[in-house]
């Protein structure tokens, strides 16, 4: 298996340094990328890696905390999150993280750790690959405890994307996805209990994406809520007829007014 890493951080040197022996003496794929919150969303997204490299440098509260966006990554992918950083960096960032595990590593950087731990991700996957998960058949009975609904957010741009998700983790399990080819591709592994689609987005917009669901009976009935820009809004009204989402929302929204929507389709 050809491992591919994300190598972010403010500390340049250690991330280049990281990335070059990486490629030269494992040959992972390795791509790097700004600590910049909707530039770590777009690259996680496109590039779906198993191994997020942070290499922690003059850090700020800010910085720290547009890590986070990678938690969907964590919770969606089993990716795996290490930090390089000093023991003084390391506290910092466990005071504003919020993602919910990561493994530490200490400068200066033991490669043989590094490489160990890596190896040890690559038996994991495959292993994961090899056993047949279908011969598990999972029951989950609603009526006990408290399930939290899944969400999932379809629009192309990252921030709108980020700025939804901070609204919404709160009361919900959120995924993100940035095309509509996207979101069939999380559908066929899981069915959300309702969709939030970019009314406009090149290639497949959010007409053609309801359509198509609404011809596959697995996703026929899954709640859709349009997200629409205030010009676009008289013609999402126009289609509303035709389309039969459950609504709209004009960006960008109040955390309120998206809440309140939301709990109206699902209760």
């Amino acid at each position: 298996m050809v491992l591919k890493t994300l190598v972010t951080g403010k500390n340049r040197k250690v991330a280049s340094d990281i990335c070059e022996h990486l490629e030269q003496d494992r040959g992972y794929l390795t791509v790097k990328c700004d600590s910049i919150k909707s530039k770590l969303l777009d690259m996680v997204l496109a590039e779906l890696p198993k191994v997020v490299i942070i290499c922690l440098g003059d850090e700020t509260k800010e910085t720290v905390e547009a890590y986070n966006v990678l938690k969907s990554a964590v919770n969606q992918s089993s990716c795996t999150i290490i930090v390089i950083a000093s023991d003084e960096d390391e506290k910092f960032f466990m005071k504003y993280s919020e993602l919910p595990r990561v493994l530490f590593l200490s400068r200066p950087v033991s490669l043989f750790a590094l490489y160990e731990k890596m190896t040890q991700i690559e038996e994991d996957l495959e292993k994961n690959k090899e056993n047949n998960l279908s011969l598990f058949r999972e029951y989950s009975n609603g009526d006990v405890g408290f399930t939290r609904k899944q969400i999932l957010v379809v629009d192309d741009d990252s921030e709108q994307l980020i700025h939804i998700k901070e609204q919404l983790e709160e009361f919900y399990d959120v995924s993100l996805v940035k095309s509509g080819d996207a979101a069939f591709k999380f559908l066929s592994k899981k069915k959300p209990n309702l969709i939030l689609l970019d009314y406009m987005m090149p290639d497949k917009d959010g007409p053609f994406v309801i359509r198509k669901l609404r011809t596959i009976d697995e996703y026929a009935d899954i709640p859709v809520i349009f997200l629409t820009g205030v010009t676009e809004r008289d013609v999402v009204i126009k289609t509303l007829t035709q389309l039969r989402p459950q609504g709209y929302i004009v960006k960008p929204s109040k955390k309120s007014e998206l809440v309140a929507k939301i709990i109206d389709v699902l209760g």
